[in-house]
């Protein structure tokens, strides 16, 4: 075969300047979009979010048709692109309503389960698992969160206050994974404080563990007033001693209660030793409770007026679906960093509150906005919406965000029957799906709290994703491959084989000057047909159109 197959690789990048537009659109609807939904809460967001570009003189972008909206909404909520079948089928659907439709249908769907699961244990853990600590437990408190649909902040009550074995509670992996070291020691519940403020309530109080904050009200003091919520807990490994090596090895570890009832001391920068006790916000518990998370936790999740917890889960959810929350990042919300839309985040946080802190409601109304159904190509007059470049957010076109591993992974497996192809049986494939899928995360891993639109590919990733077992297997000519489906579908069809290629990958047809370009190339082939589709095709996986999200 061969790879140097400059043509198909030139077509496939065509590909994606057509889906940036770079400038070239022609403009903009001027009737107000809907997606059939008849919350009136929708109609609020659109009014809210038009206002913006009508302050800023910005037109947004058209409405992006059936394919470039299906394979989106498909990435964000199962994470995975939609199969050739369900592209199809959603174009020939003529109902006015079937975008609010389907809407329902994914969050309905089992891969919305695994696709929340899989985004949350990155967020709380990181793709790397900490040392001794139980991954897969925390994967099934969440899968049983999001499967119930369990309200939001039960969720993060569990979270911030279990206590227990990392296997039998799977809640108490999340502050387990960030205690290390001596539990005597200062810093020891450090990392745990700077993530569980910075997830949950969306501030970055690590900032003042050493000084106050120099563009806000935000204290020292502040950072050990939390801090000291986490000084009654401690994590304990257990061994088990092996025979066969005459070593101890790796048992289970447990989150336990630590008596500790003083205040915390801590030296500011002009070296006076100050005291902080637990106190949230603006309220205040007894430093003689032995029941500090818990306290903490209630206050967070039901008797916290500033909604802080329902407001960091709307922006955070917000920048899900479009690549860039309402601040950036999502997670430094404050009077240093004001949102772009604080009428709107607040309206959202009090309706989300209201639902019970709903999170498939949550992730409805974002994608039935008709911000979310914009068109990732941008126009003459909205091109300085760009957040990437440092501008507000105004979301008046969608922004490109880069395929996660997970999401690269799953879709390259949908492409192609990947999965299937030449496994004599479902344990085979399933070994080989883990072999991929170590091998995926470790070359494009990453860390978690990237934002999703800063991504750019480095060489690891580019060789994996050119010559790496899956994409060499993605492009087999087996038996229950996708080749060789198409090829026995369409033995003689050329364009009909190139449609395919493309509505399976791309999530889109063709466009007339591809499909040329791609039949010039055919001819240089000659009688090695199948050469030329595996080239084809191994041209459009690695296209950027296919690793991205737009």
């Amino acid at each position: 075969m061969r790879r140097s197959l400059i043509g198909c690789v030139a077509v496939a990048s065509l590909a994606f300047a057509a889906v940036q537009g770079a400038g070239t659109q022609a403009g903009a609807a001027e009737s107000k979009f809907t997606t059939g939904s008849s919350d009136p809460l929708i109609a609020a967001i659109n009014e809210q979010i038009r206002t913006g570009w009508t302050d800023n003189e910005v037109k947004p972008s058209d409405v992006a048709d059936d394919m470039e909206w299906l394979r989106r909404v498909y990435l964000d909520v199962l994470g995975h692109i939609p199969p050739a079948s369900k592209v199809e089928a959603f174009v020939r659907d003529k109902d006015e309503a079937k975008r609010s439709k389907l809407i329902a249908e994914l969050l309905a769907d089992p891969g919305y389960v695994r696709n929340m699961t899989t985004v949350w244990s990155n967020v709380l853990l990181g793709r790397n698992t900490p040392d001794r600590t139980d991954r897969a437990a925390l994967e099934k408190f969440l899968r049983e969160g999001f499967a119930k649909n369990r309200p939001w902040n039960e969720m993060v009550f569990d979270l911030v206050s279990a206590e227990g074995h990392f296997t039998e509670n799977g809640a108490v992996n999340f502050i387990l994974a960030q205690l290390t070291g001596n539990p005597n020691n200062e810093e020891y519940a450090v990392e745990a404080t700077a993530r569980l403020t910075r997830i949950f309530l969306g501030m970055q109080v690590q900032c003042t563990q050493c000084h106050n904050h120099p563009f806000n009200e935000w204290k020292q003091n502040q950072f050990w007033e939390f801090n000291s919520f986490l000084r009654q807990v401690r994590r304990v490994d257990h061994d088990k001693y092996n025979p066969k090596t005459g070593q101890m090895d790796d048992d289970y570890s447990e989150l336990v209660f630590r008596n500790y009832t003083g205040p915390v001391y801590f030296e500011n920068r002009a070296g006076l030793v100050q005291v902080a006790y637990p106190k949230y916000m603006d309220k205040e518990i007894d430093p003689g409770s032995s029941e500090r998370r818990k306290e903490l936790a209630s206050m967070m999740t039901k008797n916290d007026s500033t909604k802080q917890v329902a407001k960091a889960m709307v922006n955070r959810m917000w920048g899900h679906f479009f690549g860039f929350g309402f601040t950036k990042p999502v997670d430094d919300m404050g009077p240093h960093n004001p949102a772009s839309h604080p009428e709107l985040l607040e309206k959202l946080t009090e309706e989300f509150v209201k639902s019970g802190y709903d999170v498939k409601k949550l992730c409805e109304w974002i994608c039935n906005t008709e911000a979310y159904n914009l068109t990732s190509q941008f126009n003459p007059k909205n091109g300085v919406d760009d957040p990437a470049g440092g501008e507000v957010p105004l979301f008046s076109h969608m922004y490109v965000k880069p395929l996660q591993v997970e999401q690269l992974y799953d879709s390259l497996i949908i492409a192609t029957n990947a999965h299937g192809a030449g496994q004599g049986s479902y344990e085979a494939a399933q070994a080989q799906r883990d072999r991929w899928l170590t091998e995926f995360k470790r070359i494009f891993g990453g860390a978690e709290d990237t934002e999703p639109t800063l991504f750019s590919g480095t060489i690891p990733q580019a060789l994996l994703m050119m010559n790496g077992p899956l994409v060499k297997s993605a492009i087999s000519t087996e038996d229950g491959s996708f080749i060789a489906a198409t090829m026995k579908s369409n033995p003689k069809n050329e364009n009909e084989i190139i449609r395919s290629m493309y509505i399976a990958a791309l999530g889109r047809t063709p466009g007339k000057s591809e499909v040329t370009a791609l039949r010039k190339t055919m001819a240089a082939y000659g009688n090695y047909r199948m050469e030329w589709l595996q080239d084809v095709y191994w041209a459009l996986l690695n296209s950027n159109e296919f690793v991205t999200n737009h």
